[in-house]
């Protein structure tokens, strides 16, 4: 358990590093942008592509949960 906690620790501080420098705060922001983050996902009358969006965003949710955890 204590080994799992570690991993996770460490790749929190790897997505910070990663996403933390110029280069990828422009990348999370093309993600952004690309992932429908900042819009709704549902598509009315399209529950294939409403699923299909929201895992997109959901991966830039991730992202930013942690690049955004308090350790």
């Amino acid at each position: 358990m204590e080994q799992d906690n570690k991993k996770f620790i460490q790749l929190v501080k790897d997505y910070k590093i990663t996403f933390g420098s110029d280069e990828g705060k422009r990348i999370l922001d093309d993600l952004k942008k690309r992932s429908h983050f900042y819009n709704t996902t549902h598509v009315k009358g399209d529950s294939h592509e409403s699923a299909y969006y929201e895992g997109q965003r959901s991966l830039v949710v991730f992202i930013e949960s942690l690049i955004n955890h308090k350790e």
